[in-house]
């Protein structure tokens, strides 16, 4: 279990007891991709893996971090974050660091009275690193549970989460929006967090999977991708000349019905990112209405289309992606699509319980075939958000 391997770690690397485990899932997206950073509609839910901090006040103002991926500690001063934060570029401490500590940064700057204890850290983490299951947002939600109780500071899962996703963008350097951070922080189970990421407003959408005897199976394709990397930046630059050239503050602003003018308008590219974003928008609201009024049966088509856009418009989509959607859909899973960033990843399978094995083979053996790794696949449930484990 990894909150006993962080605890161990914790005792190991200073020879204390932690006095407390804190812990904050990682998160897959059922629907609404690159949609956040446009103030859009996102659909996504919290799972199972969990991110452990094993934690200790310390009776001096500084913070010392480690991790069992990376058991080389890093200690700053509390006071000493503001001359490293927000970091031009690459981080000022290894880019694992720059989330927990930007998470202390973002949040002593929201809250300047907060006491000056330090804390001595220790993570370790069962959320698939680099597969598009925010991996990033685990850490930061896991480190902000326990700053926010050890220091007092009384904020909410939305305060909490604006945190860490100023982390991410000003301590890390990547251009993400606010969907990883709200669904890890307002995670439920057996329920998507319907969020408007212009308002930050959250609603908790039942999605009974298991009543409905389906399921969701993660593709991890072991194909890493990197947020702070350029695919995802200009993606996110491609969306921003596509609002300001059709005078919208995002494209949030824009309807399907606008998509004809935006083509006669926009260069093709540019089109094509704001045709995925437009419609992307859609899809999340008619998932949202189609769960509610049909159950979770009926989203199928809704998430092979997300998926094509994301292939075709936003090209973020890679070989393995295709194959593992393509094969999951060909053995008999009602909706496959990408989840997460894109550049590879994960996709999630929606299947009946009763063909999930059989969804894996075909999966598995269609990589095989292709000469690609060996996936990692896995069934995950809607789950709960952070918590204090011990």
């Amino acid at each position: 279990m990894s909150d006993t391997t962080a605890r161990d770690l914790f005792r190991t690397a200073y020879d204390a007891e932690p006095t407390a485990v804190y812990s904050a899932p990682g998160r897959a997206n059922l629907i609404g991709e690159h949609t956040d950073y446009n103030d859009g509609f996102v659909l996504p839910f919290a799972i199972p893996a969990r991110t452990f901090a094993a934690v200790a006040p310390r009776e001096d103002a500084r913070i010392r971090v480690i991790s069992s991926f990376s058991p080389e500690p890093v200690e700053v001063a509390l006071g000493d974050l503001d001359t490293l934060f927000p970091s031009d570029g690459e981080p000022a401490v290894p880019t694992w660091a720059a989330y927990p500590l930007g998470v202390a940064w973002a949040l002593r700057a929201a809250f300047p009275e907060a006491p000056a204890t330090g804390l001595d850290f220790a993570f370790d983490s069962d959320v698939p690193v680099g597969a598009g299951l925010s991996s990033s947002a685990a850490l930061e939600g896991a480190a902000a549970t326990a700053m926010n109780e050890i220091w007092g500071l009384g904020a909410d899962a939305t305060t909490l989460a604006v945190a860490g996703r100023r982390a991410e963008n000003e301590a890390v350097g990547a251009p993400t929006g606010i969907m990883d951070q709200m669904s890890v922080m307002h995670g439920r189970a057996d329920a998507a967090t319907f969020l408007d990421c212009r308002t930050l407003d959250v609603q908790s959408v039942p999605v009974g999977f298991q009543a409905a005897g389906l399921e969701i199976l993660v593709i991890d394709t072991r194909t890493s991708h990197e947020h702070a990397t350029g695919g995802y930046r200009a993606r996110r630059e491609s969306c921003e000349r596509g609002a300001r050239e059709m005078g919208v503050p995002a494209l949030r602003d824009l309807a399907v019905a606008d998509l004809a003018a935006a083509e006669e308008k926009l260069d093709d590219v540019t089109f094509r990112r704001v045709r995925h974003i437009v419609t992307e928008n859609q899809r999340v609201l008619d998932t949202v209405r189609t769960v509610r009024e049909q159950g979770p049966g009926a989203i199928g088509d809704l998430l092979v289309a997300s998926h094509v856009s994301m292939r075709d418009d936003f090209e973020i989509s890679t070989p393995e992606l295709d194959l593992a959607v393509d094969a999951a859909l060909a053995a008999g899973a009602i909706g496959a699509r990408m989840t997460g960033g894109g550049f590879g990843g994960a996709a999630i399978a929606l299947v009946r319980i009763d063909d999930a094995a059989a969804v894996e083979s075909a999966v598995r053996a269609a990589f095989t075939e292709a000469g690609f790794a060996e996936p990692a696949i896995f069934p995950i449930v809607p789950s709960e958000g952070p918590r204090r484990d011990a």
